[in-house]
């Protein structure tokens, strides 16, 4: 049996700040939400928010401008299903961005340890990796009121 020590997370908390319309991301709920440790710096991990709200956004872009368009100034206001007294949507915006930044952060392992087990670890993640995509990716199609797959006859 094997025991590997982690590193105690820190405990600073930064807030991620995006348009008026998307809801802050908040890192330190981000960490535990993700079980990221402290091996994952406060900066590794603010740089690999920012690109997964970057991108989350972009690809949102459309449907974000509609909705302001009926009247909706921020994604709170959007008529959704609640859940534990949130809109569903802010859930599923903090997945997007919380599977992405997992990702990317795992995606950027190699760049961390190099050595020939670094390299084994990330092999290992793969699946976790394309997971974390999937996620991501149904999170932002149940946003658009789209369905998980699209399928084309050929």
């Amino acid at each position: 049996m094997s025991f590997f020590a982690v590193e105690p997370t820190q405990d600073s908390q930064q807030i991620i700040q995006s348009s008026d319309f998307w809801p802050d991301i908040d890192t330190a709920k981000l960490r535990a939400t993700m079980r990221l440790d402290g091996t994952v710096t406060d900066e590794r991990l603010i740089h690999s928010t920012i690109n997964a709200v970057s991108s989350v956004n972009s690809e949102l872009k459309e449907w974000r401008q509609q909705k302001v368009t009926e009247g909706h100034e921020s994604l709170e206001a959007v008529p959704a299903e609640q859940i534990n007294s949130e809109s569903v949507y802010v859930h599923l915006y903090a997945r997007a961005i919380y599977s992405l930044t997992r990702a990317n952060l795992i995606e950027r392992l190699r760049d961390y340890d190099t050595t020939g087990a670094g390299d084994s670890d990330v092999d290992a993640l793969a699946d976790t990796i394309t997971n974390l995509h999937r996620d991501a990716r149904f999170a932002i199609r149940d946003i658009l009121g789209k369905n998980h797959s699209t399928v084309e006859l050929i």
